[in-house]
């Protein structure tokens, strides 16, 4: 299962196909702001408003040692190191991702303040609590064993620590349309229920604080943005048949195929 996770996410191209993208929208690499990035690095619903949303709800702040669990090309681990001033760990699968993560941490002079390992959200290569903080965005859809990937986040955060996610979740039970942004096949997708899903970050030992659905909100979100006309910079500078992808992962959201939730929880 994990070199199909991998060949799911891995183009060879990511590195090349986004340096194209920001010399396109007039970038210049050599003097980038974290910010400039914003547009093509959160690969999730909602992008970088859900993950402003979610790190207010998280009360992630400077202190903070925080596990990006599942980080892509990085953008949420560059997020909190620039604006909350917190020392974040990015985690993923696949090793495309990773090496472009550390590439765009020096081009916004981040390289400092996120550290970059390979490795899966099911076996986690730190010891326990070490971690304040485990955020987890559109992960665990790859991972069928829900009560691992909880487990590891729980026995990697110290006392009181908190689990932020931000995840899709099965709705109805229609068929969904394939490629979605995390599974070109069904086979490659593990969707649970919300309360499925809930139940098994309770199991793991967390108190839910907080969760709240927020489908409508980002059904209306993706529909708009399916309406503006192409830009330089996007998630289709890396992201394989993005369009289609987001077209299909629109329409589950807005007939309720799918939902979308936000959650906090304390170890």
């Amino acid at each position: 299962m994990q070199r199909a996770i991998e060949r799911q996410y891995t183009s060879g191209l990511s590195r090349q196909n986004i340096e194209r993208a920001l010399v396109t929208a007039g970038l210049d690499t050599g003097r980038l702001q974290p910010s400039d990035l914003a547009p093509l690095e959160d690969f999730h619903t909602m992008g970088r408003i859900a993950t402003g949303q979610l790190a207010d709800i998280a009360s992630i702040v400077g202190g903070d040692h925080v596990l990006d669990a599942g980080s892509g090309i990085g953008g949420t681990a560059r997020f909190l190191a620039d604006t909350r001033h917190s020392t974040v760990t990015a985690i993923d699968l696949t090793q495309e991702y990773c090496e472009t993560t550390r590439w765009l941490n020096q081009l916004a002079g981040l390289e400092d303040r996120v550290s970059v390992y390979r490795g899966d959200v099911v076996d986690l290569p730190f010891p326990d609590a070490t971690f304040d903080v485990v955020v987890s965005q559109h992960v665990q859809m790859n991972v069928e064993d829900k009560s691992t990937i909880y487990g590891e986040a729980r026995r990697v955060l110290v006392p009181d620590g908190r689990l932020a996610m931000w995840d899709i979740v099965a709705g109805t039970s229609r068929k969904l349309a394939y490629p979605l942004p995390w599974a070109d096949h069904p086979e490659r997708s593990f969707l649970v229920s919300g309360e499925t899903l809930r139940a098994s970050v309770e199991t793991a030992g967390f108190n839910v604080l907080h969760w709240h659905d927020l489908t409508d909100e980002a059904a209306t979100l993706m529909e708009a943005l399916l309406t503006l006309p192409p830009a330089p910079l996007g998630l289709h500078a890396f992201v394989d048949r993005f369009a289609e992808k987001a077209a299909n992962l629109t329409d589950g959201l807005s007939d309720g195929r799918l939902r979308v939730v936000q959650a906090v929880s304390k170890r």
